[in-house]
């Protein structure tokens, strides 16, 4: 506690050297991922949320989040024999939970009002607070609110295209009425992907209603705002009914002084007018700068926006890129901590504090190598104790019988080569790549002399047929006793095991169909663990991988399908790289070589793909000059020149 207080109130922290002060950003996300005490994230992204907020509090940021409260979280993992998913509630008691109802001047609960469909819907907060930075949570369910209103933050992506605009349309403007109502409305706006983004339009509101012609609202809006968009595929973003966005939101034309047509035109796609109300048009449209996750994908992006600016070649479109990093101090395992402690200290004191600098990292080659070999035994240990100890309480709730056993990880040896998988299952992260060959796959698993062992974990989206058929699938080989119990599925992957299953693994298993991986952090958190990554070259792996510090596969552009190579990559891996290099024991017992690989991956992946890294690049390139408290932006892309406003834009009518 009391280095918890030292930590709040302690000296100034990195914004205030590097930047003094200035106003408040405004962090809007649809999910959170913090802690399991806090049930409000379906994966990668609320993570990445989550992790930002706790950056921000370790550098001083001057930040707030901004989120729903989803009562019944977004889902809890139960499979059954034959690997089906059942989508059960993971409800949220606000009691016992770390938050506290966000209170007046007066005392009562702060509630503000949101018009939905021509009614009124009442929106209290709650608060989480994230070391320093306070996040803000809305939440519907209210006594004043009808049933369906009281639903609208029910749960995480569950329902209908309806329900989840009522969502967005409570995040994005309710939650920028909400930070009116707490003193905030200087803030600048950050939006965490597209679903918020009718927060802008709030913003704009406001501005048209003090007075401002629409087009200088416009830009003043551009001004304080920026846009991560983490898809990369059209279909990805949310894209609603003409006649849904008008019925939720039919005050808002007249407000803006637009024609129905015109107000729908704001989030029209220039190549596909006719598709519907998409948010990241919105988005950016709306906002002064955007980026993507990784390198790649912000290339990726420049073309998917390019017909928003149709004079300039896809290269030159402003949209930049800051790759996502991990929350070093969360996902760091304590005990790899305490080692690296022992020998960095004495040279760099401060190496948590810089934990950022690639130089600090270098120090990582003078740890002994049995000392880090004796963590990561330790860590896989912790691992298959957990699997063991979930199938025993499994068993004797009279849930699993002997092939459930098996496929819950009762049988794995915690000195057996160890593969982690571990992604929401969506067809193309083709979880069941390696069963492309299951015979070659068997053989690999069982060789008695240089054996492998997989761990799978990840859930599929209630409303995702081929996800939830991809994962009875790969249930089903876990379950299949040719494999003599190699194959494991950690159920209910999500904050509380997460730690267990990305440091205890040896190998970290990627495999998307490039270039659908946008960043990718959980090979970031597997890395910096000295868990060695074997992924394809997409996303933060493009950047990450320098030839030794791990395996690549698959990376080019290839036509047709890609499956057969790529399985046959992995399984060439695996056989002539992976597993001899495991096995290769010195006199002493301790796998020289493999720990050199697992001190590559930890020195050079640990400082460029931490949070500390991601949140500073945000703060100086993206952000407004916080320290002179105008909305100065830099160029998205260096080198372009001031940003570029899109087409249609800058006028009410919208082409």
């Amino acid at each position: 506690m009391h280095r918890f207080e030292r930590y709040l109130h302690g000296r100034q922290g990195w914004f205030e050297e590097a930047h003094g002060t200035g106003p408040t950003v405004a962090y809007f996300s649809a999910e959170f991922g913090l802690h399991q005490a806090l049930p409000l994230y379906a994966g990668g992204l609320g993570f990445l949320a989550g992790d930002h907020l706790k950056e921000c509090s370790d550098l001083h940021v001057p930040l707030v989040g901004v989120g729903l409260l989803y009562g019944e979280g977004y889902l809890s993992q139960r499979l059954g024999a034959d690997g089906g998913q059942d989508d059960t509630p993971d409800p949220l008691d606000r009691e016992s939970a770390p938050i506290a109802p966000v209170t007046g001047p007066d005392g009562e609960p702060l509630e503000v009002a949101v018009e939905l469909e021509g009614s009124v819907c009442t929106v209290r907060a709650w608060r989480a607070a994230v070391g320093r930075v306070p996040l803000y949570l809305l939440d519907t369910d209210h006594p004043a609110n009808p049933p369906a209103f009281r639903a609208v933050t029910r749960r995480l992506y569950a329902g209908d295209c309806a329900l989840r605009l009522r969502q967005e349309v409570v995040l994005g403007v309710g939650g920028w009425r909400m930070l009116q109502a707490l003193g905030l409305g200087n803030a600048a706006v950050h939006l965490n992907e597209g679903h918020p983004a009718f927060a802008l339009l709030e913003l704009l509101r406001e501005r048209v209603a003090a007075g401002a012609p629409f087009e200088e609202a416009v830009q003043a809006v551009r001004a304080r705002s920026v846009f991560t968009t983490h898809t990369p595929v059209p279909a990805g973003f949310d894209v609603f009914d003409d006649a849904l966005v008008l019925g939720a939101l039919r005050a808002y034309p007249d407000a803006l002084g637009l024609s129905s047509e015109e107000f729908l035109a704001l989030g029209r796609h220039p190549g596909a007018p006719e598709a519907g109300f998409n948010m990241a048009m919105l988005a950016l449209r709306l906002t002064g700068g955007a980026n993507g996750v990784s390198a790649r994908h912000g290339a990726v992006s420049r073309a998917l926006f390019a017909p928003l600016w149709p004079d300039l070649e896809p290269s030159e479109v402003p949209v930049g890129a800051i790759t996502n990093g991990v929350h070093l101090p969360t996902w760091l395992d304590p005990d790899l901590a305490a080692l690296l402690d022992r020998h960095l200290s004495p040279v760099c004191p401060g190496w948590r504090e810089e934990h950022d600098l690639e130089a600090v990292w270098g120090l990582v080659d003078g740890v002994p190598d049995r000392a880090l070999w004796e963590v990561r035994l330790a860590l896989k240990a912790r691992l298959a104790a957990r699997l063991r100890e979930g199938q025993r309480r499994a068993f004797a709730a009279g849930a699993a019988g002997p092939a459930g056993l098996a496929a819950g990880g009762a049988l794995l040896d915690p000195g057996v080569l160890t593969v982690g998988f571990a992604r929401r299952f969506s067809t193309y992260k083709r979880a069941d790549l390696v069963f492309t060959d299951p015979e070659r796959l068997r053989r690999i698993l069982t060789d008695p002399e240089r054996p492998v062992q997989l761990v799978f974990a990840g859930k599929a989206h209630p409303a995702d047929e081929e996800g939830r058929r991809l994962l009875r699938r790969v249930h089903g080989f876990a379950r299949d006793p040719a494999f003599e119990g190699r194959i494991a599925f950690m159920e209910d992957y999500g904050a509380a095991s997460a730690p267990d299953l990305v440091r205890g693994v040896d190998v970290w298993l990627n495999t998307p169909v490039p270039p659908l991986e946008a960043s990718g952090t959980s090979g970031m958190k597997a890395a910096m663990n000295g868990v060695v990554n074997c992924s394809v070259l997409d996303g933060w792996w493009l950047e990450g991988y320098d030839g030794e510090n791990g395996w690549a596969f698959g990376g080019g552009e290839t036509a047709g399908d890609r499956t057969a190579a790529d399985a046959d990559a992995v399984y060439a891996l695996l056989e002539t790289e992976i597993a001899p290099r495991y096995y290769d024991r010195g006199p002493d017992g301790v796998p020289h070589a493999w720990v050199a690989l697992m001190k590559a991956s930890i020195r050079t992946c640990a400082p460029r793909f931490s949070a500390r890294r991601m949140v500073k690049e945000y703060v100086d390139r993206y952000y407004p000059d916080l320290r002179e408290g105008t909305a100065a932006w830099a160029s998205p892309v260096p080198g372009v020149g001031p940003v570029r406003a899109p087409a249609g834009g800058a006028s009410p009518v919208v082409p």
